[in-house]
């Protein structure tokens, strides 16, 4: 019996805008746009299963094989560093990683002269290879939330985050004070399913980046 091409795809923000990509490509995963809790669907006709996740989950779900393709956000990949193949820019889900700061602090000081200094971050290892990339040795400090939080009540004196239109950053009197990189959502495999599911795989992967060259998804 031949395998399902599994497929990880994203909830959130990501959930819609990789449904609309994967029907543009001929998939039939309309039963996925009905407002259900369901987090595995398998279409018997073309042999393709989808699972529901978290994006943080998806590349480990990739990486084990548990899923042979998956849709996540550059800045996951960077942080995580799964053993993953990434194989294309699918160019929906901007954001950027930036260094921010008090509002106040910043009128005062140039970030650049800090150094040992607290940075409260989700994304440890992306804030530390930032750092150390300036020679600065920072103290880094993981948060699973709320990081605007942490300088209002002096946990930090700087947080690194993905940014996308800025507005919580102003609420909270932060400011961007450095860019570090950004992000997109990127199709990434599971590289013994690149190579051994590869007369399935590549055929999706040649019509995703037509579609992706042809202006992709709207947000």
């Amino acid at each position: 019996m031949k395998k399902n091409l599994v497929m990880a795809v994203p909830k959130g923000t990501l959930y819609k805008p990789t449904i609309d990509l994967l029907k543009k490509t001929g998939l039939n995963c309309g039963e996925m746009e009905n407002d259900t809790r369901k987090l595995l669907f398998t279409d018997d006709e073309q042999e393709v299963q989808y699972i529901v996740c978290r994006p943080t989950d998806i590349p480990t779900f990739v990486e084990y094989g548990a899923a042979d393709l998956g849709f996540v956000g550059k800045d996951t990949i960077v942080e995580q560093k799964k053993d993953v193949f990434e194989l294309l820019d699918l160019k929906y889900g901007f954001c950027r990683f930036m260094v921010a700061m008090p509002e106040e602090k910043a009128r005062e000081k140039d970030w650049r002269q800090l150094d040992h200094a607290r940075v409260a971050t989700k994304f440890p290892r992306v804030a530390q290879q930032f750092f150390a990339s300036l020679g600065k040795q920072m103290e880094i400090i993981k948060l699973h939330g709320n990081i605007e939080l942490a300088p209002m009540v002096g946990l930090s004196d700087l947080i690194v985050d993905i940014v996308s239109t800025g507005r919580t950053l102003r609420e909270n009197k932060l400011v961007e004070v450095a860019p570090i990189f950004n992000s997109t959502t990127r199709l990434i495999a599971n590289r013994v399913s690149h190579r051994m599911l590869s007369e399935r795989i590549n055929p999706i992967i040649e019509k995703i980046k037509e579609i992706v060259e042809n202006g992709g998804t709207e947000e």
